[in-house]
Parts: structure tokens; sequence; C-alpha cells
């Protein structure tokens, strides 16, 4: 089967190359791959960011349905669809685990870097950990639900908001466009849409950001207190140091910011105004089963809309380039049957 690996030629990063695919173990399924997003993260993986992993199966935006599984598997059957996440599995006994923190687990396995993932025609899952598809979510839009949904999700679920109160997302690319829409029309939020490309922004505009602003020569900190006298939290999507600060000086007292995206830089802290005004800097990384869950049913309900264009595998390296030149609106997501 064809598959997008990660390369060992760090100028190409990522090639397609028929694989073979090791038999099928305890609680685990086959699943025909039909489509894959292509996420930030697929792009640190394939340039050794979070270290060497040459030869992976690259992707855990996936979507596809249930082919094979192995005698013991109960929760899903063939023909179920079933996502491929980031959360591949943990190991279901530690502290984390049970306290309803499992992406903590300190021996997780994530698809697309510490296991083969769902860049690929076909892939082996757990089982437990392959949350159901609602048969009302289109697939190709369950894809980013699957990453970037689930993920914006959760944040926004930790920042506490409540309906009415302002949110800043700082970064409104293919997370923070699905972080607007979480925010607005499941939590009831007012949102302000923070980036630095006006195409994004207009974008941004079109799917329920109340305010909108291109950061790029404006403080956004003090923009945001004149307009709002502070958001009541802020979201950090971007990829960007000053970002990150930014938020910091944007919030009202007694708010959070909840940082998602990986700068490869640290976070420069307003200690002063942190501890007098009592703000709270938290991470938060993807989501549980359960939310994945959640978050999925409010995309079938169309409470989210991801925006997502198809691609072919063979294309994957060109997503790669224009992901970081900031060329994409939405998410790139991979149609495996394509040719």
């Amino acid at each position: 089967m064809r598959a997008a690996v990660v390369s060992e030629d760090k100028q190409k990063l990522v090639e397609v190359k028929d694989i073979t695919l090791r038999p099928l173990e305890s609680g685990e399924a086959l699943v025909d791959v039909e489509y894959c997003g292509v996420c930030h993260t697929d792009l640190h993986v394939a340039k050794g960011d979070f270290g060497d992993v040459t030869g992976r199966v690259l992707g855990h935006e996936g979507v596809g349905i249930v082919k094979e599984i192995a005698s013991d598997v109960t929760n899903v059957k063939v023909g179920d669809r079933v996502s491929i996440a980031w959360f591949y599995k943990g190991c279901g006994a530690c502290e984390y685990c049970i306290t309803g923190n499992e992406t903590y687990c300190r021996d997780v396995k994530n698809a697309g870097y510490s296991v083969d993932g769902a860049m690929a025609e076909q892939c082996i899952v757990n089982a437990k950990y392959a949350v159901k598809v609602p048969e009302a979510l289109d697939p190709q839009k369950a894809t980013s639900i699957t990453c970037a949904g689930v993920t914006t999700y959760k944040a926004i679920k930790i920042a506490n908001i409540e309906p009415g109160e302002w949110i800043a997302i700082y970064g409104v690319g293919g997370l923070g466009n699905l972080a607007i829409q979480y925010a607005k029309h499941v939590f009831n939020a007012k949102v302000i849409a923070v980036d630095i490309n006006d195409d994004k922004l207009a974008l941004a505009k079109e799917v329920g950001a109340d305010l909108t602003l291109n950061s790029k020569d404006v403080d956004s900190g003090e923009w945001i207190q004149q307009q709002t006298g502070g958001a009541h939290a802020a979201v950090v999507t971007a990829v960007s140091k000053v970002a990150f600060n930014q938020a910091v000086n944007c919030v009202r007292p007694a708010s959070k910011i909840v940082a998602v995206g990986l700068p490869p830089e640290t976070m420069d802290l307003d200690i002063i105004k942190t501890v007098l005004d009592g703000i709270e800097v938290v991470g938060s990384l993807v989501g549980t089963r359960k939310d994945l869950e959640e978050a999925l049913m409010f995309g079938a309900e169309k409470k989210v809309d991801p925006v997502v264009q198809t691609r072919k595998l063979d294309e994957v390296a060109e997503i790669f380039k224009e992901m970081e030149e900031g060329k994409i609106q939405g998410r790139m997501v991979i149609d495996m049957k394509a040719v």
C-alpha cells in the first residue's frame, strides 16, 4: 500500500512509498483510510523537531472504515467509520488515564509520530481508542475535528468562558478557524480573531468572529483592552512567541490564557501583570476520547463546519511547502482514493 513517510532526506522531509503492514495484534483493528488531514504537527514530525522518526508513516487526522478486527475486539465492528487521532492510546492504568487526563499519560502513543499514522491507504488502530464518527458528519470534514477540532474545543473548555464573554483567538488558520466556531456556536462567546494575514481574518469573520484584528502593525493587547475592556480569556494557536506575549496583555484580571501552539521559542511573561491581575497561563494538549466524541457530535449537528480542501497523496510535499509559507486556508485533506 502507498503511504507518506518521513524521509531520510531532510530537504524532502516526506516521500510517498509502498509499504507493507504487519498482521493485527490483540485489541487492534485494520482501517481502510478514506481521508487524512495535514496538520502543522506533521511538519514538526517530518522536520525531526520532536526527535528523529525517519520512515514513520505520518498522519493523525484520519477517518476510515474498519475492514478487519482482532478476535478480542468488541467496541467496533467491520464497517464502522472511525477516527485515527493524535492520541493513539495510553497505558489505561496510570493516574492520568484514570482521572480524565489520558492525553498526559507518560506511556502515550501518538499516531504519525511514535506509531505509524493515517497518511496511508490502510492503518492499524487500537480499537479502544478509535472514536466512532457520526453518520451525519461528512468524513472529509471529520478529519479536521479529530485534531484541530478536538484540540480547540478542549482549549475553550479549559478557558472556562461563559456565554456572552469575550475570548481572543490568536492565530486563525486551521486550528484557530475551528476555535472561533466552537467558541461562538457551542460556548456562545463573543470572539476576537487575531492574525497577521488578512485572508485568514476575512474567513474568521465569515465563520463567526465578532471582531478581527491584523496585529502586524498594531499592539493587539492594547487594542483589545480599548475595544472590550479586556478579553475574559485567550486561546493561542499561533506558532509565534509574539502572539503568546500579546495574549497576556489582552486579557482582564482573573482570566486564563490557554497555550496550544508550539513555537520553538520561550515565552516572556509580564510577571507583575500576571501576578497582580491573577492571570492563569495553562497548556492544553489535544483532547481525550470523550472530548473527541463531543467535538464530532457538534460537527454532526452543524454547529461547527470545518473548511477543507481535498488533495492527492502525491501532493503531500507541496502541501508542506504551502503550510510553511502560510498559504493554506482552513485544512488540506488528502483523499486516499484520489489518483
